[in-house]
């Protein structure tokens, strides 16, 4: 039967990590439930993301128990450590301010560095084994909710009828307009230059992030002798950045890279994605949910971003299934809001915390500087506030959802 044909249980809209996650993880809990994803990218283009992503201990355990990590594993880099520096681009020498040990328990790093071509394969291998319907090259273009249900019209004149709209479509989402949801919203007139180097000598699986006036320059290990690179300049000098000759950029890239791991060669062309702070006022409507960057778009600096978007999958997963199970309404507003209880607090905190790294590191206010580098010098003295943050970092909570603590919903 085509998905014209059909109504779903339910129906996600983006086939993002997050889009994925949450419907890899509705069907290994509850396979009664009908899934389908709609996404409005071409068939195949996944493949072509040159992008990679820090995935916490937390996100880990959960791809472990849907049966994802497997197949990322041979190619998942652990961060063994972490080191910030905090320096000028004229600076001879780039003083180390604070250090973090990778492990958060025995042979359980932090964190892993995986290309998202593999991350999004994976979950994508999984959720055609488990029957879910992906429908792609094709968008929504507009729904309508009743009492009982939600139609969903597809751009090409398909109709699909369901009883829960998740929108995973992205921080620009148009399911979130569309419902008439409003944000809190600031650009940081900054972009996040990203592109993946390969040099002559291994990086021992260290990440490193050295907050530059103009921003921060994050190198992150991958496989091999090859490093991820998030660097953040002004969206002005990011354009011009991007536009030069290769070996202009990496003339450029080589002055903030530096050359202790040797020579360097960019692997792929770099790309400029603009940089701000984007915050649903609401997560959930009646038969719509709000999951990922359509709910929370935030800096990049804390590489939380990710993982905020596996724990809204999570969570999301978890409230449907235990709703289902006690046969209620899986689109109604009053589950609904337990979701958003338990991840709007969360992502507003994530948001207001990079919001305030960013401002306080993205300068070169001498004072500023002066304090910034005292406080992270001590930090880097008191062995219990490090472990705080590494566990912060890592997303293991208590009273986190269960898949992110390795437990079936």
């Amino acid at each position: 039967m085509s998905a014209a044909d059909r109504t779903f249980d339910v129906v996600i809209a983006g086939a993002g990590y997050v889009g994925l996650a949450t419907a890899v993880a509705l069907r290994a809990a509850r396979p009664s439930l009908s899934v389908a994803i709609v996404d409005a990218a071409p068939e195949g283009v996944w493949k072509n993301d040159g992008r990679a992503s820090a995935i916490a201990a937390a996100a880990t355990r959960m791809l472990k128990q849907l049966g994802a990590w497997d197949q990322i594993a041979p190619d998942a880099q652990p961060i063994t450590d972490m080191v910030v520096t905090d320096s000028r681009m004229s600076d001879p020498t780039r003083p180390v301010f604070l250090t973090f040990g990778g492990d958060v328990g025995p042979g359980e790093p932090f964190a892993h560095m995986v290309e998202n071509r593999v991350l999004n394969g994976s979950l994508r291998k999984l959720a055609a084994a488990q029957g879910i319907d992906l429908i792609e090259g094709v968008a929504v273009s507009g729904f309508e909710t009743s009492a009982g249900a939600t139609q969903v019209h597809l751009a090409d004149g398909v109709t699909l009828k369901t009883r829960l709209l998740v929108a995973a479509d992205g921080v620009r989402s148009r399911l979130r307009d569309m419902a008439g949801i409003k944000t809190v919203h600031w650009d940081y007139g900054q972009s996040g230059i990203v592109c993946t180097v390969a040099h002559e000598r291994p990086h021992e699986g260290r990440a490193e992030e050295h907050f530059l006036p103009a921003g921060p320059f994050a190198t992150l290990p991958l496989k091999g002798n090859r490093s991820s690179i998030v660097w953040t300049e002004s969206t002005a000098d990011a354009e011009k950045l991007v536009a030069l000759e290769p070996v202009l950029f990496e003339a450029e890239l080589e002055l903030r890279f530096g050359l202790k791991l040797g020579n360097i060669k960019v692997e792929d062309k770099p790309r400029a994605w603009p940089l701000g702070l984007t915050l649903a006022h609401e997560f959930v409507r009646p038969r719509l949910v709000l999951a990922g960057d359509a709910a929370h778009g935030i800096h990049p600096i804390a590489g939380q971003g990710l993982n905020l978007g596996f724990k809204d999958a999570a969570a999301l997963a978890e409230t449907v299934v235990e709703a289902d199970r006690l046969g209620q309404d899986i689109g109604a507003l009053d589950v609904l809001e337990g979701y958003q209880r338990w991840r709007r607090f969360d992502t507003v905190q994530m948001g207001v915390t990079t919001d305030v790294l960013n401002r306080m590191f993205s300068n070169d206010f001498g004072p500023l500087r002066a304090v910034r580098d005292i406080g992270l010098g001590l930090v880097d003295r008191m062995p219990p506030v490090k472990d705080f943050f590494i566990r912060q970092a890592s997303g293991l909570s208590a009273r986190g959802p269960r898949l992110l603590r390795g437990e079936a919903i």
